[in-house]
């Protein structure tokens, strides 16, 4: 029987990079994107939940949460920009997300079936982020500690949960903000000497969403070139 994939955020780099990971012999994957519905509405979640259910004959074994946004938001902004901007952010990164957790964590409790989650955190949950990206790292580290939560509260019901902190990847997000504070200069910090691969950040997804050992549930696993080890 095929393992039945959901993932999100899968036009481009991560999540692209995931989709095309998997066997098509071995795995069903629904990729989707923001063409498939606007996660800033909170409608969405549930939107995009039944639309899986109905183009994978009603059963999702495993859940990428991967789609996400790196916007500024600079302090001098005004009050309801700022805030509009913040609001923004936390909705599509983390509360979108973790509608879909709870839907995933219901549909697994009411099949009595395992399942898996993995969510695409980042090095910003741990280390922060730039004077304008407070949002952006907030809304990372909430996505570390659900995954945690989740983890904690349903292994014995054999759904498992994993998160993955990549640094700089190779995506349209990253070549803007490389672009925008000095490549070189970042670059420095990495002692790899360069961003990761999508590819590279597939790979675990792949092995978190397939092969990870139970006991791993709850691991938040790095992939940043040693630009923040802990």
């Amino acid at each position: 029987m095929k393992t039945h994939i959901l993932i999100t955020g899968a036009s481009r780099g991560i999540g692209a990079a995931a989709a095309a990971s998997f066997n098509p012999a071995t795995t069903s994957v629904l990729a989707l994107s923001s063409t498939d519905g606007d996660l800033n509405d909170p409608a969405t979640p549930q939107r995009l939940w039944n639309h899986a259910l109905d183009r994978l004959d009603g059963r999702v074994d495993a859940l990428i949460n991967n789609a996400g946004i790196f916007e500024q938001n600079p302090i001098s902004a005004s009050d309801e920009e700022w805030l509009a901007n913040w609001n923004r952010t936390m909705q599509i990164n983390l509360t979108a997300s973790a509608d879909l957790c709870r839907r995933a964590v219901l549909h697994w409790q009411e099949s009595n079936t395992s399942g898996r989650i993995v969510n695409i955190a980042s090095r910003a949950a741990h280390r922060g982020d730039s004077p304008a990206h407070w949002h952006y790292a907030a809304s990372k580290a909430g996505m570390v500690a659900m995954t945690k939560t989740i983890a904690r509260a349903y292994a014995a019901q054999k759904i498992y949960a994993f998160a993955i902190c990549p640094g700089f990847t190779m995506t349209g997000m990253a070549d803007d903000y490389l672009a925008s504070r000095g490549g070189d200069k970042l670059l420095a910090d990495i002692p790899l000497g360069k961003v990761a691969d999508p590819e590279e950040v597939a790979a675990m997804v792949k092995f978190c969403a397939l092969d990870a050992p139970p006991s791993m549930t709850g691991a938040v696993l790095d992939i940043n070139g040693a630009s923040y080890v802990r």
